[in-house]
């Protein structure tokens, strides 16, 4: 839940971030093409509903784009958080078809999934070094990481590792996003916290966990409850703070 104050942009400086938001945007966009004949061509047949969840998550991210964008280039940190959205897309096959989470095609999506969750603790020590990291590459990496999870909790419900209830456990950031329309206090700023980092971590790697062959009720049900538990805590937390101070 990373938020940043905006400010008037030069007009000199527009060309080349704009220059290369129309080639993110357009790689973004045949990526997107790409992946979604993969898994049509892999379930065998058109899922339109999981294509909406990705295209959901993709606006999120464009808004991004166009509200933080700062930087001149986009720089390989941002380029690897460009490939972690690929990857995680990859997860609208076992989204449309559930059997492609059951024998060695399960495990080639559990593996996948968890290098996915691995490349996430790289973009930001990389973009530290290369001198780019600010407010839009942090929020970036956030929405790629709300949209991961999501396709994760979907996933893990199709497959039945868990119940409908798990969708809370990716989606849960995305109804504080609609709370904030309703109630306009929950969208200020939040200081950095250490706890929502580690929250986050252990949200994906359950969920990721439960694209295992072996994840099976009801051991999965109760790491998925351990995690939806921790997970609303730390925004109970935060509503507690904003609340507060409003």
């Amino acid at each position: 839940m990373s938020h940043s104050t905006d400010h008037p942009r030069p007009s000199v400086a527009l060309a080349r971030p704009r220059t290369a938001f129309a080639s993110l945007a357009l790689l973004s966009a045949g990526l997107a093409l790409a992946l979604f004949g993969g898994a049509w061509w892999l379930a065998g047949e058109a899922q339109f509903l999981p294509v909406l969840w990705f295209a959901a998550g993709a606006a999120v991210c464009g808004q991004c784009l166009l509200r933080h964008w700062r930087a001149p280039r986009l720089g390989y940190a941002n380029g690897l958080t460009l490939g972690r959205l690929a990857l995680a897309a990859l997860m609208l096959a076992p989204a449309a078809e559930p059997r492609l989470t059951e024998g060695a095609s399960g495990w080639v999506v559990f593996c996948l999934a968890l290098v996915t969750l691995a490349l996430d603790g790289v973009d930001g020590p990389l973009a530290r070094r290369s001198g780019l990291a600010g407010p839009w590459g942090a929020r970036f990496d956030m929405e790629v990481d709300s949209v991961f999870a999501l396709l994760l909790a979907v996933v893990a419900w199709r497959s039945g590792a868990a119940g409908a209830w798990v969708l809370l456990l990716g989606g849960l950031r995305y109804l504080f996003v609609l709370a904030g329309w309703v109630w306009p206090w929950l969208g200020a700023p939040l200081p950095q916290r250490f706890r929502r980092k580690l929250v986050c971590v252990v949200q994906i790697a359950v969920l990721a966990a439960l694209l295992a062959p072996v994840a099976v009720p009801p051991w999965s049900e109760l790491a998925a409850l351990l995690a939806l538990a921790l997970l609303c805590w730390s925004f109970a937390r935060d509503v507690l703070w904003l609340a507060a101070r409003r």
